[in-house]
């Protein structure tokens, strides 16, 4: 989500790679200047050559060698002809296919979800230790893979419907980016389906699947037309809250004390952890929108962020979060019996010091859209932390 001196640009190359351009170089300011039919300028006559340069793209300074992959200034994608010949397009291919299949499945959600399932996973078996064995490690790995690609899925979909609000607003997306076909897009999706529904039916029962076929149908209509929910906000912010939130903690606590041989039966922590990562998730699906404004204005997409703008969004999304943490210090303290008040308090107390310093930032930054999108992956490392905290409190 280096630099040469800034008074005097020069062209530099990493040595040894590209030994043979350094070396025309100097004979070009060692030797007599002959004839020579053309008059373009050095600088014409080098992004012509296809045999010492691949491109230059004027001001990005990050460019990178395509053979060594070392930077070079003032994007010059400098690559020898030996280089060139040495380097295998079956291998490339086989790279940029895997680089845009993990961005397709949005890393970002990737990691809150398995974080979550782990979590719930650790503090049932943390509850019985009595009834853990090795199966149960297969089980729950099982889960896990079935969990992400009911992510990759629901994601997937999402980009699949939005190509155009993508080049707005994600231009990095691979669909959106030209990188990954719709073909290929749809034949990950119904792979990550299908391979989803399989592990869940053939490992955890009818019940289990049932939830989890209802997550998949809510990521549909919130993206698929004639549905497409997500035009709606409220109904937008359920479906995520529902997903995220409900469905994912009590459909993975279930599952596991299920796999133990017990009857499903709330715990205080279970029962927190839901209620925060819900009302979490409608934060998330609230402030989601901020950096997308841009593009949902242009193709006439409703959201609160278009309707409030973004300040208001940003000033509710953290409020909200704000009550979170606030009624977690207080469940700490009022019922020490059920929770670890010396982790529960100062934890909560230190992210809600760290969220009230990022909406600070947010506001001295004047909403620019880098800085909407660096309070947006803030909000996203609150939610990775209450999971990695939950099994211990």
């Amino acid at each position: 989500m280096a630099i040469s001196s800034a008074a005097s640009p020069r062209f530099s190359t990493p040595p040894h790679h590209h030994h043979h351009f350094v070396i025309a170089i100097n004979r070009s300011l060692t030797q007599p200047k002959l004839p020579h039919p053309s008059t373009k300028p050095i600088s014409s006559r080098l992004s012509s050559s296809p045999s010492s340069f691949r491109s230059i793209s004027g001001p990005n300074f990050s460019s990178k060698c395509r053979s060594c992959g070392r930077k070079l200034p003032f994007s010059i994608r400098a690559c020898s002809q030996a280089d060139a010949a040495g380097s295998s397009p079956l291998t490339k291919s086989f790279s940029e296919l895997r680089d845009s299949c993990w961005r397709f499945l949005r890393p970002h959600t990737i990691r809150g979800t398995a974080l979550g399932s782990i979590a719930l996973v650790a503090r049932a078996l943390i509850e019985n230790p009595d009834l853990i064995n090795w199966w149960l490690t297969f089980r729950a790995f099982c889960g896990l893979v079935a969990l992400i690609c009911g992510n990759g899925y629901i994601v997937g979909i999402n980009q699949i419907y939005d190509i155009g609000i993508d080049k707005v607003n994600k231009p990095y997306l691979p669909i959106a980016a030209g990188d990954l076909s719709v073909q290929s897009a749809w034949f990950l999706v119904l792979f990550f389906a299908a391979a989803g529904l399989l592990i869940v039916s053939w490992n955890f029962g009818p019940f289990i699947t049932s939830l989890y076929c209802l997550g998949l149908f809510l990521g549909t209509i919130y993206s698929v037309p004639p549905f497409r929910l997500k035009r709606y906000p409220v109904a937008a912010f359920l479906i995520i809250a529902t997903v995220r939130g409900f469905l994912l903690n009590f459909g993975v606590y279930y599952a596991t004390r299920a796999a133990l041989g017990l009857t499903f039966q709330w715990s205080s922590p279970v029962a927190f952890i839901t209620a925060f990562v819900t009302l979490f998730a409608l934060v998330i699906a609230i402030t989601k929108d901020l950096p997308d404004v841009e593009g949902d204005r242009k193709f006439q997409i409703s959201t609160l962020a278009t309707k409030l703008g973004v300040r208001n969004i940003a000033f509710l999304g953290t409020g909200l979060l704000l009550a979170n943490y606030v009624a977690a210090i207080v469940a700490a303290i009022y019922m020490p019996q059920a929770f670890r008040r010396n982790i529960m308090v100062p934890t909560h107390a230190v992210f809600a010091l760290g969220l009230i310093f990022q909406a600070w930032v947010l506001e001295q930054a004047n909403y620019t859209k880098e800085a909407i999108s660096q309070f947006y992956r803030f909000i996203w490392n609150l939610f990775y932390a209450e999971y990695i905290i939950f099994p211990l409190i």
